[in-house]
């Protein structure tokens, strides 16, 4: 029988946020202190990635230390930075002579016309995984307005008139010992939709509603302003699905290659040339699980994330959230 799970069926992870509300931007970080198997899938068509070819199956490196979920498009991957320092001084990495060498891989969204033209630094990066690897630390992770959230919205092909306010979501499904926690930051041209159909959040239609979305990218295409809203990294959904399964590194890339269908059924349209869209799958090995199992229970988890990233997020920098619209 399927149950929620959380943060703390998955001790093997530690997880903080850092940000600054005033202009924007924030950074996720996500710990694996021991190490932990990693894959990626990177679907859209303007990634702002760190390390991902170290991910590929065929490549060395069998264990990461870090993910990284950031806004600020390609200047954001500096938090990344922040955050090998953080673990290099607690003795976290691959010990080479005197050295603690970290494997931290991320991705970023781009947030940089929302709030102030800010992004996260080594310091914001660095803040985060020190408050991960805090002694207080209760494995609590905030959702909405916070993190790599802070500054994401959706519904902007028709520009940035009409978009909404969206954020940090995060969802988790166990089946017996097996447990899946999916985390997504989501910053998409298209909009979110509910399991049911229903649109949570997108292009408003000027009426106190939501409009069509493929009605909406026909009225973008006549008037060509879906490149304008473009560019690279415009926009993008970047998630993480952290599982305490044991699967090898080319399971966990398959398992984020199936997580996209997540991405697909909430998010009208995604992968397009305009976003970055990039899934992360995180194992940390102590549970026997098949490869299919953990796909599903990734997949599922990830589409209630990202439904919570519309319906948790607070209106802010001129944008409604489906709070305030009444869409949630």
């Amino acid at each position: 029988m399927l149950e929620n799970a959380t943060l703390a069926d998955l001790p093997a992870f530690r997880c903080a946020h850092a940000q600054n509300t005033q202009a924007g931007t924030g950074c996720t970080v996500i710990v694996a202190p021991e190490g932990a198997v990693c894959g990626v899938d990177v679907r859209g068509g303007g990634p702002a990635t760190r390390e991902t070819d170290l991910l590929k199956p065929e490549n060395m490196v069998q264990l990461v230390h870090a993910v990284v979920l950031s806004g600020g498009s390609a200047f954001g991957l500096e938090a990344s930075c922040g955050v090998m320092e953080a673990l290099a001084a607690r003795g976290i990495g691959f010990k080479l002579g005197d050295a603690h060498v970290p494997i931290v891989t991320g991705a970023c969204l781009f947030d940089l016309l929302v709030g102030e033209n800010a992004h996260p630094d080594l310091a914001m990066g660095k803040a985060a995984a020190q408050a991960a690897l805090s002694d207080s630390y209760e494995g609590f992770l905030a959702e909405g307005n916070v993190g790599a959230g802070t500054g994401a919205s959706v519904g902007k092909m028709l520009g940035g008139e009409g978009a909404m306010k969206t954020g940090f979501g995060m969802a988790g499904l166990r089946w017996g010992d097996l447990a899946c926690v999916a985390l997504v930051a989501v910053n998409a041209l298209g909009h979110v939709v509910s399991a049911d159909g229903r649109q949570i959040a997108g292009t408003r239609d000027g009426k106190g509603g939501i409009a069509d979305p493929i009605e909406t990218f026909e009225r973008a295409m006549a008037a060509q302003t879906t490149e304008a809203a473009g560019g690279p990294t415009a926009n993008t959904t970047i998630g993480c699905v952290l599982t305490n399964a044991r699967i090898t590194k080319a399971q966990a890339t398959k398992t984020a290659s199936c997580v996209h269908d997540a991405y697909a059924r909430a998010i009208h349209p995604v992968h397009t040339l305009n976003d970055g869209d990039t899934v992360f799958t995180f194992a940390s090995g102590e549970v026997e699980a098949t490869p299919d199992a953990v796909s599903v229970l990734a997949t599922e988890a990830m589409q209630r994330a990202i439904e919570r990233a519309a319906t948790q997020a607070d209106s802010a920098y001129s944008l409604p959230s489906a709070k305030d619209c009444g869409t949630c």
